[in-house]
């Protein structure tokens, strides 16, 4: 049901893109040991299942990306997947100065969380050669937290070659709004290696934060304690078509 959902999201949006050409499609499925977001684990620790296509056009650009998770169930919903729409546009200001901004939207089909856990989020960033800082500003309630309009995520990152092996190494900052904001606030951090063999992505990361170890734990439909926000491993393996 899950991958019938993700292929007909796939088709819906190719259907109202342009005609161009097909390089202008890009695909990529993966697999990794644990879907963190911002640091925090959406699937228990456990395996996830993603895949997503891009469409450009110049600097415009329009996406959608799918993942398997466990966190709406954890609190009582009824949603197994996240599906993210996005679009917008990037472009240079000068020479090794550029920009990008766009919407994000997070869907949780049938979540059934009140408040409601769907997320949609503008955002800007600049990148200066290797290094790029991120802001992104919620328009809704944010990811179930209630009344938490205007949440941000502040970001910093940067991507390296070292002899053909991508490090990136990068630091976040999640402000929730709201009754919560205290204990759901938190900062992340996180050092990514990976290799890209003809379109194979293989990758490893050490992930963690400083989230409050009570707040961050499955709901009570889990049955369990576990701290979602702790320091770990993850490893992922992608295609790009």
């Amino acid at each position: 049901m899950k991958m019938k959902i993700l292929a007909a999201a796939a088709t819906l949006t190719a259907t109202l893109l342009p005609s161009v050409s097909y390089a202008d499609l890009a695909y990529n499925v993966g697999l990794v040991s644990d879907y963190r977001y911002r640091g925090i684990s959406q699937t228990r620790d456990k395996f996830a299942l993603q895949g997503g296509l891009d469409f450009t056009a110049g600097g415009l650009y329009l996406g959608l990306w799918a993942s398997q998770i466990k966190w709406i169930k954890d609190f009582g919903g009824d949603a197994g997947l996240e599906v993210d729409l996005y679009g917008g546009y990037k472009g240079e200001i000068v020479k090794d100065v550029a920009y990008d901004v766009g919407v994000l939207t997070y869907q949780y089909p049938t979540n059934r969380l009140n408040p409601n856990a769907n997320t949609t989020e503008i955002y800007g960033a600049v990148s200066f050669g290797p290094a790029t800082v991120k802001y992104s500003h919620a328009l809704t309630n944010t990811f179930g937290n209630p009344d938490s309009k205007n949440s941000y995520y502040l970001e910093a990152g940067a991507t390296f070659d070292l002899g053909g092996i991508s490090v990136v190494p990068h630091i976040g900052y999640q402000k929730i709004s709201g009754p919560v904001g205290g204990p759901a606030s938190y900062t992340d951090y996180s050092l990514t290696a990976s290799k890209d063999f003809s379109g194979l992505v293989v990758s490893a990361a050490i992930v963690g934060t400083d989230a409050d170890k009570a707040f961050y734990v499955p709901g009570p439909s889990a049955n369990s304690t576990k701290f979602l926000g702790k320091a770990g491993l993850v490893f992922g393996v992608k295609y790009n078509f």
